[in-house]
This record gives structure tokens, C-alpha cells and sequence, in this order.
């Protein structure tokens, strides 16, 4: 459980050659640290270690990256609320509550993401700009596959709806164009500006009618000549049909629309309607799902997957999620060409296409520079109950194995290791064995950390742990001589043992100054006293001094003959017992019975006659004083007790 005070050898990896450099590493409990060294150069003679660099690898350096405290804590939250959530809903009601917790999930991505840009444009350090903009495309990319997998997986939207959440999609995602398009619309003359038209085919390309046909009434008003030109293709534009959200028409319906505006099209582009206008002419065939008309916007696309939704949109608007694998794969090849091959986040969109989810979170997992993302999108497939089939070889399923990964990556960090708890408590099968592991290697470099971490076991009844705890924190404290913070953790632990050897100290700290420390301590021990027999010992005795400075001495005085024939007094604290009855002798009203008198005379005879050093004690002056002045005043006591209860008798 604690750090411990020496570090661990650090070990060469087998083969090195001994003479020249050499790799060492040292395991931690979630890094390593591997250092290269240099002992002999060869040649030389030189035997004295050369200078060496250490490095620290890390499992999850995510974890340490200050911007990304807030992705972690939040989600979190939406962690726990769903596994509270009532698992009763069923039907609409649950599919609607998955999807608010999935968006959830994407709000809180988004919001990390434009804190990192924000800091990334704030900073002045070239390196961290660097790693702020490499964590932006990073959670850009993040949010981008789980947008899709919240579409095709969690809300399982069917045709026709499916394609407006798609198209949805590439709005919200690819926006490079965003800064083009802001451009013109700001400038004084739109349609005058060189990139009007590159802002008309971007908001077609869209999907988005309404403001491709805003931009088109501004160039009809500039060039009149254009003016029916521009009435038809509105009027195409206006026309156009598309999905609804809501039950109103069917598919069937749909498509007969759709064929027949389709139809209307080909009309006026075979006409030649457009011919003398090539921009209006390229937006009819794009209208018309022309495949060439529509690679010629590829740099306005700047993805497969957005010429994918603009290719279903104006061919295939009732597309079923089933057959989006062929027209995924088949626009990845066009768009692509054979220029170049698909990168790694190409292949994870593929795979979501292809409604391939282990594939999906497999690949994510080689890629992603952390454990959080499969960790939370895999838990909330597994609410949606798509992944029930699916067990590892090993025994534990996909879900519970990420949230393990992802938990263990959290303890390596001073403070997020009490999230990473919550976590391992939703793992069934092997949560609580993980925890346990893992709760012991927290460095309890504080008392108030110490007592989170025991909370946390205790409302857990890892009982192994918590004695574990209370041990260290009881050695730490008896370290630095605070007995009474010591003790406490000893009877936490419930630990005989170590309270016997805690009570020790307080009464040898008694026998050298004369008064305890921590008297609050030892004045509530309550049942806690009869832990062991020398902490009964230690709290009755201060019950002892308590009596009498309350001047109930006949009470302190049956107490502290009972201290000494119970036999639960160290032997070595027998003489500071008898000497205590001193006073007690001496008073004016007689305390001590006959019969106590002739128990205290049998004790100091035991004392005296059972030391093993009898002749250093009989040479100790004062100790032979003691016992001088004990046997004067058990005698002097003796005689009055005779005189009293015989006075008593013959009255």
C-alpha cells in the first residue's frame, strides 16, 4: 500500500552486452522506467558509469494531461448515471434515454475539444501548441466515430430517416469549408466574390437547399440575364424530396416523389436548360446523383465519407442500413483513386459502415492514445444489449475487460484514482479483485488520503485492506513518535498486537515524565480497551488517576488492586503500581481493607523476591527505598485496619 523506501533494482534486459550499452528498466504499477547506460567503454578501461537519459513510459499518458481532467471527471457522471438508470424502460423510452446518454457522451468530447483549441491558441510554447492541436484532431476524430456509431448502433435509425441523421453527420463534422463560406456571405458583393460558386456547390453538396438557393437569389438579382435560368433551378431545388423525421409519408411514397423529381431533372439538363450557365449546369447533375459531376467537388468534400452521404442523397435517399457497406466501400474507392490508402480512422468508419462494432472498438483500441473512448462507447453497446454475445477467451466480456483497462490507467494518477473506484464497481466479474489490487499500491502520503482510501474499503468490507491500511498509517504515526494518532489506527486495524506495543510506549513515556499524553484518546476507549490485555491495562490505569484526582479513593484503590492481581500489569510497571498506593496509605481515613493490605504485601514480596536482578535491585538505593517506605506504610496501614476493626467489633 505504500511507496516503498527503497526503489527496485533495476534490471538489464537479458542478451546486453555488458561491455557496451546497455537498456535497464524498472516495473511500476501502471509504468516503466527504462534508462540506457554505459558501464566500460570499450578500448578504454573507463569503468565508471557514462551520463544516461531516463525515461518514464507510461501505460495511459492521457491520464496526466491537465485539459483532459474535464472529459474524465464529466463523463464520469454520465458513467454513473446509466448504470443507475432503470434498466425496467423498455421499448421508445430506453432507445431515447441511450441516445440522450450517448450525446452526453459527445457534448462532453466536443467541450474538451474547444477548451484544448482555446488553450492551443493561447499558449506561446511551440511544443504545446503542438500537443494541443494533436489532442484537438484526436477528440475531433473521437467525437466523428462516435457520432456514427450513436446513428447506425444506439438509435438504429431506419431508412429514410437514416439519411438526414447522416447528412446531420457531415454537417457537424466536416466543416473546413466553414471559414470559405463565412468569407463571401460577409463580404459586400457575394455573388461578385471568386469563391460564390465554391460556397453554392458546398451548401448543395450539403444538402442544404434553403441557403444554396438564398446565395442563387443574389446572383439572379446581379445578372438578370440568368433570371430563368435561376427560377427553374429554384424551383428544381425547392422541390427536391426529402426523408421525414416523422411518419407522415412511406418509403414507397417517397420514392415515387423522388423518381418522379428525378424524371424532371433529366428533363432540363438533356434540354439544355443550363448549358449556357457551367455552374448551374454542374449543380443540375449533381441533383441528378451524377458520380463525375460530383468527384469534380472533391476538394470541396475533403472526405469519402461526405461524397458517401452526398452520393445517397441524390441516388439512393431511402437507403436501408444494411446495404450502406456497398456504397460505403465503393465510395471509398472511388474518392480515394488509388492516389492514396485509407488511414486508420478511413478503416474504423469502414468497419462502423459495415456494422461491424467489435471491429469498430477493436481498431479504435490499437489506435486511440487512450482507453477512455472503447471504455464508455463499448459500455453504452452493451446497455443497448449489441454486445451480449460476445465473451473474451479469458472469461470476462469486451465491456467489463475495457473498463478494467480503462480504471487501472486512472489509479496510476494522485487524484483521478477515485474514479477509477466507480468504475471497477460496475465490473461484476472481476471489479472487485481489480480494486483490491489496486487500492493497495495508492501511496498514503497523507492522514485525510488515508482515511478516503479506508472509507472507500470499509463501505466496501474489504477488511484485508482496511487492516492493511491502518497498519502503515499506525507504523508512519509510531515513526514520528504520535502515539495517540498510532493507537487509534492500531484499534482500527484491530491489531493486538501492535496496540500491546503502542500501550508499552505510553507507559514508558508515563514512566519517564510522570503524566500521558493524549489523554482524550485514553479517556474514550470504551469496549475498544479490550483489544489486547496491555492497552485494558493502560485504559484502566488512567481510570486509576482519574479517581483519585477525584478524591474517590476507596474506588481508585479497589481499581488499582485489581490492576495488580489480575496479572495484566507489565512487571516491569509493578513497583510505579505499588508506589501509587503510597498516598492511598497514607490518608488520614483508612482505605485499604485488611485483606487488600496483606494482597499489596504478597505483591511487593513478589516484586522483590521474583526480580531477576534482585542484587542490582537490592543495590539500587532508591528502588531499596521504595520498598522501605511501601513495607513502613503497609504496616503502619495493617495496624490501623487491626485497631479499626477491632474498635468496630467490640462496639
Amino acid at each position: 500500500m505504500d511507496e516503498p523506501d527503497t526503489e527496485p533494482p533495476l534490471v538489464v534486459v537479458p542478451g546486453a552486452d555488458p561491455s557496451a550499452r546497455q537498456l535497464c528498466f524498472a516495473w511500476g504499477p501502471a509504468e516503466v522506467l527504462v534508462c540506457e547506460t554505459l558501464f566500460g567503454r570499450a578500448g578504454t578501461g573507463d569503468g565508471a558509469p557514462s551520463s544516461s537519459c531516463v525515461f518514464v513510459v507510461r501505460r495511459d499518458q492521457d491520464i496526466y494531461i491537465q485539459t483532459l481532467r474535464k472529459l474524465f471527471n464529466e463523463s464520469h457522471g454520465i458513467f454513473m448515471g446509466l448504470q443507475r438508470s432503470e434498466e425496467e424502460l423498455a421499448g421508445k423510452s430506453r432507445k431515447a434515454q441511450l441516445v440522450q446518454v450517448s450525446k452526453n457522451y459527445r457534448s462532453v468530447i466536443r467541450a474538451c475539444m474547444e477548451d484544448m483549441h482555446q488553450a492551443a491558441v493561447s499558449t506561446q510554447d511551440p511544443a504545446l501548441q503542438g500537443q494541443y492541436s494533436t489532442q484537438v484532431s484526436i477528440l475531433s476524430a473521437m467525437e466523428l466515430i462516435w457520432n456514427l456509431c450513436e446513428i447506425l448502433f444506439v438509435e438504429s435509425a431506419t431508412a429514410g430517416p437514416l439519411l438526414l441523421r447522416l447528412l446531420d453527420w457531415v454537417r457537424l463534422h466536416v466543416c473546413d469549408v466553414d471559414s470559405m463560406v463565412r468569407e463571401v456571405l460577409s463580404s459586400e458583393s457575394p455573388s461578385k466574390h471568386k469563391l460564390f460558386w465554391n460556397v453554392v456547390d458546398v451548401f448543395v453538396l450539403q444538402g442544404r437547399m434553403d441557403e444554396a438557393r438564398h446565395l442563387l437569389s443574389k446572383e439572379a438579382s446581379a445578372n438578370p440575364t440568368s433570371m430563368n435560368m435561376y427560377k427553374i433551378l429554384d424551383d428544381l431545388m425547392k422541390k427536391m424530396p426529402v426523408p421525414s423525421l416523422s411518419n407522415t409519408q412511406t418509403l414507397t411514397e417517397l420514392e415515387l416523389k423522388w423518381q418522379h423529381w428525378h424524371e424532371e431533372c433529366q428533363r432540363y439538363l438533356q434540354d439544355g436548360t443550363f448549358a449556357s450557365n457551367p455552374h448551374m449546369e454542374s449543380i443540375c447533375k449533381i441533383l441528378l446523383g451524377d458520380e463525375d459531376a460530383i468527384l469534380e467537388k472533391k476538394e470541396l468534400m475533403t472526405t469519402w465519407y461526405h461524397f458517401l452521404v452526398t452520393r445517397l442523397l441524390y441516388s439512393h435517399p431511402t437507403v436501408k442500413p444494411l446495404e450502406l457497406r456497398f456504397y460505403a466501400q465503393s465510395s471509398m474507392d472511388l474518392f480515394l483513386g488509388g492516389e492514396s490508402s485509407p488511414e486508420p480512422l478511413d478503416m474504423i468508419l469502414m468497419a462502423a459502415f459495415e456494422f461491424e462494432m467489435h471491429q469498430v472498438i477493436k481498431e479504435c483500441s490499437i489506435v486511440l492514445s487512450n482507453w477512455w473512448f472503447v471504455a464508455h462507447l463499448t459500455d453504452l453497446l452493451d446497455h443497448c444489449k449489441l454486445l451480449q454475445s460476445h465473451n473474451l477467451y479469458f472469461g470476462s466480456n469486451m465491456r467489463e475487460f475495457l473498463l478494467l483497462e480503462y480504471a487501472s490507467g486512472l489509479f496510476s494518477h494522485h487524484s483521478l484514482w477515485q474514479l477509477g473506484v466507480d468504475y471497477f464497481d460496475h465490473c461484476p466479474e472481476y471489479g472487485r479483485v481489480y480494486l483490491e489490487l489496486h487500492i493497495e499500491r495508492i501511496p498514503l502520503s497523507t492522514e485525510q488520503k488515508a482515511l478516503k482510501v479506508l472509507r472507500i474499503c470499509e463501505q466496501r468490507q474489504m477488511h484485508e485492506q482496511v487492516r492493511s491500511i491502518c497498519k502503515i498509517m499506525a507504523m508512519k504515526a509510531l515513526r514520528n513518535n504520535r502515539l495517540g494518532s498510532a493507537l487509534s489506527w492500531s484499534i482500527r486495524a484491530k491489531d493486538a498486537a501492535f496496540a500491546t506495543l503502542i500501550s508499552d510506549r505510553f507507559l514508558k513515556d508515563y514512566s519517564e515524565r510522570g503524566c500521558f499524553s493524549d489523554l482524550d484518546l485514553i479517556d474514550n476507549l470504551g469496549p475498544s480497551m479490550l483489544l489486547s490485555d496491555r492497552l485494558t491495562f493502560l485504559g484502566k490505569y488512567r481510570e486509576f488517576h482519574r479517581l483519585y484526582g477525584e478524591k474517590r479513593f476507596p474506588e481508585a484503590a479497589r481499581l488499582l488492586l485489581t490492576l495488580m492481581t489480575a496479572h495484566i500489569a507489565p512487571c516491569s510497571f509493578w513497583m510505579t503500581l505499588l508506589t501509587d498506593a503510597l498516598p492511598l496509605l497514607e490518608q488520614k481515613e483508612v482505605i485499604f481493607s485488611a485483606e487488600q493490605t496483606y494482597e499489596l504485601m504478597r505483591c511487593l514480596e513478589d516484586l522483590t523476591a521474583g526480580n531477576p536482578d534482585k542484587q542490582k535491585f537490592q543495590e539500587d538505593d532508591i528502588e531499596t527505598t521504595k520498598v522501605e517506605m511501601l513495607r513502613l506504610a503497609l504496616a503502619r496501614n495493617l495496624a490501623r485496619v487491626i485497631v479499626k476493626e477491632g474498635t468496630v467489633e467490640g462496639s
